[in-house]
């Protein structure tokens, strides 16, 4: 079902604003502490998956190299509440598709008008050609000390990862996101 379809309308009564579209708050956690907080418009919640959108929500330019996340950049977010990533599709001010950022997350927790992922230090890319799949971070990663302190998440996190890698070299981002 899409993000845009019926059901968005009843969960956007639970985290519904005066204004009409529902907000909510997206807060990024990792290591413990909060890694950035920004509001976000609620565009659907089946109650697996909540979708949101925003605009770029860091500050100036963040320059990978194979992608400029910048101010007029518009992040559509899928997050799942059983699955251990989140995955943003990116788009220009013009609307062009840059690509996916996905993050290796823990399943995402929405409480009230706030959805909270803590992220894991793994991230994939895939440009919107679907050419440049890379994964991102795993040194950051096996510096976390995850596999030492919690073997059960990280291994959670690596089978995520590779299934987000399997999805976007073989094309499944689309039944994922769709």
């Amino acid at each position: 079902m899409s993000a845009n379809s019926a059901d968005s309308s009843n969960s956007a009564d639970s985290a519904n604003s005066a204004e009409g579209a529902a907000r909510l708050e997206v807060v990024l956690v990792k290591a413990g502490r909060t890694k950035i907080r920004y509001e976000a418009e609620l565009l659907g919640d089946d109650g697996t998956r909540v979708v949101v959108r925003a605009p770029w929500a860091g500050e100036g330019v963040r320059d990978f190299g194979f992608v400029r996340f910048e101010k007029g950049d518009v992040f559509t977010e899928y997050y799942w509440r059983d699955r251990w990533y989140s995955v943003k599709e990116v788009r220009d001010t013009a609307g062009v598709l840059k690509g996916w950022y996905c993050d290796i997350t823990r399943p995402a927790v929405l409480s009230g008008t706030e959805l909270v992922a803590e992220d894991l230090d793994l991230d994939l890319w895939r440009s919107a050609d679907g050419r440049d799949v890379r994964r991102l971070d795993e040194d950051e990663f096996a510096a976390s000390g995850l596999t030492r302190t919690d073997p059960r998440a990280a291994a959670a996190a690596l089978a995520a990862l590779n299934e987000l890698e399997t999805l976007a070299r073989e094309g499944g981002f689309d039944d994922l996101l769709g």
